[in-house]
């Protein structure tokens, strides 16, 4: 965690993290893929009551996409489990952390019982004041734009607004990530195991965001990892377009 020397480091408000590397990990302790799956969700909760510790506002973790439905079916139904686990496990400790849980993400395309159990955690948690865990479950950022596209296009057609009332914060306000408020866009994007894409994940809300592409696959990624690239991101020089 953070150092005596580290105190003055400016803590990003909304982080993102892209938990990349499950499977390659598991694959370098031969184990099969799920194990690196259930590791990689253990790392969750360790990661999470770190980065409220340091302060941060928002921490997105992308846990499954739109796309991850095309992966072996028996490979879906593990991570379809994983949050049902992830919950019954560690539900006291996001109470006692006063950690609030929110979902962006499409999920009423959940199965049941996953679609529960996650409704259930934000509405166990929604009295929490402390940071915010927002899992992107069953989100894709191209599924998001054109659903707010069509949120927005039919709204138009009632009549309950007009074209010229469309702009950036119509849009914001019609996003998934809306939920979020003024921390909706990250600052800081962490994408773990070394691969450098951003897999469709916030491309809207990314427009300035730092991004850090760690080499540490997800379930080795410790709280040291996120304070060294908190570090990095710290040394950015954030203009906005702008200048100085």
């Amino acid at each position: 965690m953070l150092k005596n020397s580290d105190s003055e480091l400016n803590i990003p408000n909304h982080i993102a993290i892209i938990m990349d590397g499950n499977g390659r990990w598991a694959q370098r302790v031969g184990k099969p893929r799920i194990s690196g799956h259930k590791e990689g969700m253990n790392n969750v909760k360790r990661i999470a009551t770190a980065a409220s510790n340091l302060g941060v506002k928002v921490l997105s973790l992308y846990a499954f996409s739109t796309e991850n439905w095309t992966r072996p079916s028996a490979e879906v139904s593990f991570l379809m489990k994983l949050p049902i686990d992830f919950f019954d496990v560690f539900m006291p400790d996001l109470i006692k952390e006063n950690i609030k849980v929110e979902v962006t993400g499409f999920v009423d395309d959940l199965p049941n019982k996953t679609k529960k159990t996650v409704l259930k955690a934000v509405e166990d948690t929604k009295e929490n004041t402390g940071m915010i865990l927002n899992f992107a479950f069953n989100y894709g950022s191209r599924a998001e734009i054109v659903n707010t596209t069509k949120l927005i296009a039919q709204k138009v057609k009632e009549g309950s607004i007009e074209i010229d009332d469309i702009n950036e914060d119509l849009i914001n306000n019609n996003l998934l990530t809306s939920i979020l408020g003024k921390y909706a866009d990250p600052d800081l994007l962490i994408r773990t195991s070394g691969e450098e894409r951003i897999s469709n994940f916030m491309l809207w809300q990314m427009a300035y965001t730092e991004m850090i592409f760690d080499e540490t696959y997800w379930p080795d990624f410790t709280s040291e990892n996120l304070v060294e690239d908190i570090k990095i991101f710290n040394e950015r020089d954030r203009r906005f377009g702008s200048v100085k």
